[in-house]
């Protein structure tokens, strides 16, 4: 019998050449608050809009909770991203709405410090996640959606080999605005090509 991947309850850590990732802890709670306040205006075109206590910690402490919780049903993970060199946290990123049976598949969301972006950190992050859902998750599918003005992030998916597939209207309620978004996927068979060449 096939044993199902969203059994385990161990909580994984990746690690490339410049990032790690790992699940968010409480004594992130500094530097995450530090990077996202200093990153507002680069991040807030792209989020959903930020709540009146958005960085408080009660809200630090509802995200934990939320992020715990969607792992131990297999319904989602969250990983904070960091520079291997010196811990310092760089982003997020997340693979939610994890499905199973005849769909084997996940969507994938992320965001990275002001500072940090334009530098190839996402990219690895993505190509880490990826493998992680394709090998560990043993998923068919991930997609990823994104303003279609988002110019940096349809960078990150074409560069991690993700395709275009057709545009989604008013998907998601963007900065307080009802947001057109571009669908992009990467299937398994199309990952194992693309990582067999390099």
């Amino acid at each position: 019998m096939l044993a199902l991947p969203f059994l385990r309850r161990d909580l994984p850590s990746l690690t490339g050449r410049r990032v790690t990732m790992r699940l968010p802890q409480r004594c992130d709670y500094e530097q995450w608050s530090s990077l996202r306040r200093e990153s507002r205006s680069f991040l807030v075109p792209w989020e959903p809009e930020w709540g009146r206590d958005e960085l408080g910690r009660p809200a630090w402490r509802q995200r934990l909770a939320r992020s715990l919780d969607d792992h131990r049903r297999g319904a989602a993970i969250g990983f904070f991203i960091f520079a291997c060199d010196d811990r310092r946290l760089l982003g997020g990123i997340t693979l939610g709405n994890i499905r199973y049976g005849v769909a084997r598949s996940g969507h994938i969301g992320y965001w990275i410090g002001e500072r940090f972006a334009g530098q190839g950190y996402m990219s690895e992050a993505l190509d880490l996640l990826s493998a992680y859902a394709f090998d560990r998750l043993a998923l068919h599918r991930i997609e990823a959606a994104c303003i279609p003005d988002n110019a940096r992030s349809i960078r990150v998916l074409e560069k991690a080999g993700f395709q275009r597939e057709g545009l989604l209207r008013s998907y998601l309620k963007i900065n307080g605005i009802w947001q057109d978004h571009l669908l992009y996927a990467l299937i398994v068979d199309d990952w194992r090509k693309r990582t067999a060449k390099d």
